[in-house]
């Protein structure tokens, strides 16, 4: 399917930049659904260009596995394109920029890995686009010359949006070989499939010029070639939660409390012969616990380790918290993937409990409000800046 350009009502960036369609409607018609095809959604340079591939690769001192090489469906060797960086940087596996002009001129595709990492502009709006969708994101870019490809037909594990930034490809888009394909269910599993469906004719076939962005869910398969002029494009990988996984976190719940069940923790009858025996007292307790199990916990327990908070400046933190008087500016850091539980508060730089008069400058925080120190008492917000909780308000 094909939509329109995002227009420009301030709804977010799954909207205005990248679909044209608000979220319910994705919701609805879109996720997880089908391919979802957008011509002109904008202008890409903020985020990413093809100055941002020579600043990483030449400059950043990049090491792997924040980049990789492919030639036609085959990942080079890390030694191919690493070597260390010289006099006090040693390293042995950074970026070669030699090698890589080499193995680029003779057709390779550079996969820059990790972008929400290690180029500013990407990693905002990956969290942004996380936020508004629930799941985490990842981005690659990947820099193809022309009148070539890196990979063949294939699909990925995870949703995609690809958001061309420079030059053009042709995208051949298939129907799923295997639908929504779990994290441990990689295409190779299925690679007589894929190259079977390969040989028939795609469900799309277009040409993505720069600012344009295709959504494809998890298992679509698809191939791309740059034409005739070098191809750069963003993928932003959404990592699904699915039902699967939530029952993972289930059955975590149930087994922990079968661990405190005096009858399942004892030994089974001596010379048996086979689970047959004991199966149904098993089963009977196992669904009695499933149906006493929280999986939250173990679930956002999951989900915080999925991503990291914003970056933060220990120069700038050691300023804020040496400086902190009544009148300072204070914030919650982003990206905390912060939740209360009764009065701990657990986040992705750990967990920490408050007292019954504290729960009320928390809850301001957690709502995204900007607090002075003397508002919520200096002892807490000295406290929680110095835990890397909270971040001056002007950072």
């Amino acid at each position: 399917m094909t939509g329109p350009a995002p227009g420009n009502s301030g709804s977010g960036v799954l909207e205005e930049r990248l679909t044209g369609l608000s979220r319910e409607v994705f919701a609805r018609d879109v996720w997880a659904r089908a391919a979802w095809l957008t011509r002109r959604a904008g202008d890409f340079a903020d985020l990413f260009s093809t100055e941002a591939v020579d600043e990483l690769i030449a400059r950043r001192g990049l090491r792997t596995p924040f980049l990789r090489v492919a030639k036609d469906g085959v990942t080079l060797p890390d030694s191919a394109f690493t070597a260390p960086g010289g006099a006090g940087a040693g390293v042995p596996d950074q970026l070669d920029d030699t090698a890589l002009w080499r193995e680029f001129a003779n057709g390779a595709t550079l996969v820059l890995q990790g972008l929400q990492r290690t180029w500013e502009p990407v990693a905002e709006f990956c969290a942004a686009l996380s936020g508004e969708l629930g799941h985490p994101v990842q981005a690659n870019a990947y820099v193809t010359p022309p009148q070539n490809r890196g990979f063949g037909d294939h699909y990925d594990v995870h949703d995609v949006f690809v958001l061309q930034i420079a030059g053009s490809k042709r995208w051949l888009v298939r129907e799923p070989v295997r639908a929504d394909p779990l994290r441990d269910e990689p295409w190779t599993d299925h690679r007589a499939a894929v190259e079977e469906a390969a040989r028939h004719e795609p469900r799309i076939d277009t040409v993505l010029e720069a600012g344009d962005v295709l959504y494809l869910p998890r298992g679509w398969l698809h191939a791309a070639r740059a034409r005739g002029e070098t191809s750069v494009h963003l993928t932003l990988g959404v990592h699904n939660w699915t039902r699967y996984a939530l029952a993972e976190q289930l059955t975590r719940s149930a087994l922990a409390l079968l661990r405190e069940d005096p009858g399942m923790r004892g030994t089974l009858p001596l010379g048996l012969d086979g689970p047959d025996e004991e199966t149904a007292y098993v089963r009977e307790r196992l669904l009695a616990a499933v149906d006493r199990a929280d999986p939250a916990p173990h679930f956002h327990r999951a989900r915080r380790g999925q991503g990291r908070p914003a970056p933060l400046g220990p120069l700038a933190q050691l300023a804020a918290f040496t400086g902190l008087g009544p009148e300072s500016a204070v914030r919650l850091r982003g990206a905390l993937e912060a939740r209360l539980e009764g009065a701990r508060l657990s986040t992705r730089v750990g967990r920490f409990d408050f007292t019954e008069g504290e729960l009320g400058s928390l809850a301001r925080l957690l709502g995204g409000e900007v607090c002075t120190a003397g508002d919520l008492g200096v002892e807490l917000a000295g406290r929680l800046l110095r835990a890397g909780v909270l971040v001056p308000a002007g950072r």
